[in-house]
């Protein structure tokens, strides 16, 4: 009861003072937490605007989406809430699609005797092969399961199923039988095709991910190059043209190289005491130049929880990046705006740091069979995730938080830039509108990497036109 009244208050004071209270406010008052904190800061006299949209270092940067619940125990109802939230949240995303006719649920088809069209959207519970090699899926939704056959014969729809993997949201189209649907079409939920947006003038963002500052294998040469050519006075004329109009610096996780991520990691680090790795962190950032905005996120290497969503930074591990004053700190995922101004709306950015993709670059025949080497499938990877509109849909392929009101890891808003890393690798690729980036790292290979056969290319940084869209790979 206290905290109803401390929330209708709350939603008092917003409205008083002219702020819409959205789905997204209403939902983060949903957390006790959230209702205590933010009714004793309103009682202190911070401005309600403060709460929703915290001050940032620079106004050209807005972070629009982050992860801020508490940790709290979680019980199995919640994964159960957590898998009907994501089929919620990706079937408002198919729901009306001309592919999907005569939409049903599937405890009405199973209640159908006779062969009709019909179309579901369902969750996939699980993933087979017949004995003559057709794919027999089970697709669930709040209703129930039914099998759903993908034959042969069909090459483009049977080569599609193939990439299909256990717990994405997908839609079928197809004719019904008893207890069965027979497959014609497979709509992905997918980002919708949409031109380029465009920044009004020349301007730059570079991509980093993966420094590892604190590793024995850091390449300190190369930073140091990366470090000169931001105060121009290393680079071609023509690197140094762009780095004068470079606005943004993003760092996709893993800062530092962390301490007992695997067995006998000791062996391989320069700097043994995390607190340490991030003052060395925040030194070594502290020379790119006060006009160029940092955005920091954490990964698996980082200090804090690995599962995702991962909270942004604690001050406990990492306060000198807190003193860094063109530093943004936000969590893993996050969605940013940056670069707006009077005449123009500014570009979404999705940042992640990555950790599900190396799952995806091996289970996904398209992806494993592309001919590329398994370091050079970053982008490939980016771009699946974007067609499956989740970062992580398979439960195994990442650690996560079961949030029963929402999967944070949907991708809802779709991205003009989605920033990623993890590989080791650079990539980028253009699909539907969305510049897909995965930075590379200033780290040698390790000899987990040499046992897994990953192929790491240090030192390069995609950089970003925000004009053209345009991606040039900076080598250092």
């Amino acid at each position: 009861m206290e905290h109803l009244l401390k929330k209708k208050e709350i939603v008092g004071i917003f409205l008083r003072n002219n702020i819409l209270v959205n789905r997204d406010v209403l939902n983060r008052l949903s957390q006790p937490n959230i209702v205590d904190q933010w009714h004793n800061a309103l009682t202190t006299g911070t401005h309600p605007q403060e709460l929703i949209a915290p001050k940032q270092t620079n106004s050209s940067v807005k972070i629009t989406w982050q992860y801020d619940e508490l940790p709290k125990k979680r019980s199995v109802q919640d994964f159960i809430d957590y898998f009907n939230a994501r089929y919620r949240a990706i079937h408002k995303l198919l729901n009306g699609r001309q592919e999907l006719q005569n939409l049903t649920s599937i405890s009405r088809i199973r209640l159908k005797k006779e062969r009709e069209k019909a179309s579901i959207i369902g969750i996939i519970a699980d993933k087979g092969t017949t004995k003559n090699e057709h794919i027999m899926l089970t697709l669930e939704d709040s209703t129930g399961r039914i099998k759903v056959l993908i034959t042969k014969k069909n090459e483009q729809l049977y080569q599609q199923a193939k990439d299909l993997v256990y717990d994405e949201v997908i839609g079928i189209n197809g004719t019904t039988a008893e207890d069965i649907i027979f497959a014609e079409t497979l709509v992905l939920p997918d980002v919708p095709i949409q031109e380029p947006k465009r920044a009004p003038e020349e301007a730059y963002a570079a991509v980093l991910s993966c420094v590892h500052v604190g590793s024995a294998l850091f390449e300190h040469e190369k930073f140091d190059n990366f470090l000169q050519w931001l105060n121009g006075t290393w680079g071609t004329p023509e690197q140094q043209a762009v780095v004068s109009k470079l606005k943004y610096v993003f760092v996709c996780g893993d800062l530092v190289d962390g301490v007992g991520i695997y067995p006998q990691h000791e062996k391989e680090l320069a700097i043994t005491d995390i607190r340490e790795q991030y003052k060395e962190f925040a030194r070594l950032f502290s020379q790119v130049p006060k006009h160029i905005t940092l955005i920091l996120c954490p990964g698996n290497h980082d200090a804090g929880r690995i599962s995702e969503p991962q909270p942004k930074l604690s001050k406990q591990y990492a306060a000198p990046l807190y003193e860094l004053p063109n530093a943004i700190l936000t969590c893993n995922p996050c969605m940013l705006n940056i670069h707006s101004g009077e005449q123009f709306p500014g570009l979404d950015v999705l940042m992640y740091h990555g950790f599900s993709f190396d799952d995806y670059s091996e289970c996904v025949p398209s992806i494993k069979n592309s001919g590329a080497h398994i370091s050079d499938r970053a982008a490939l990877v980016m771009k699946f995730l974007l067609q499956r509109r989740h970062l992580a849909p398979q439960h195994t392929s990442t650690l996560y938080i079961p949030d029963a009101r929402m999967d944070p890891l949907v991708i809802e808003k779709v991205p003009d830039l989605f920033f990623s890393g993890h590989i080791h690798k650079a990539g980028t690729l253009q699909y539907r509108g969305t510049t897909i980036v995965a930075g590379s790292c200033f780290q040698k290979k390790t000899k987990f990497q040499e046992k897994v056969g990953h192929d790491p290319e240090t030192g390069v940084v995609p950089v970003v036109n925000l004009q053209t869209r345009d991606v040039t790979m900076m080598r250092f």
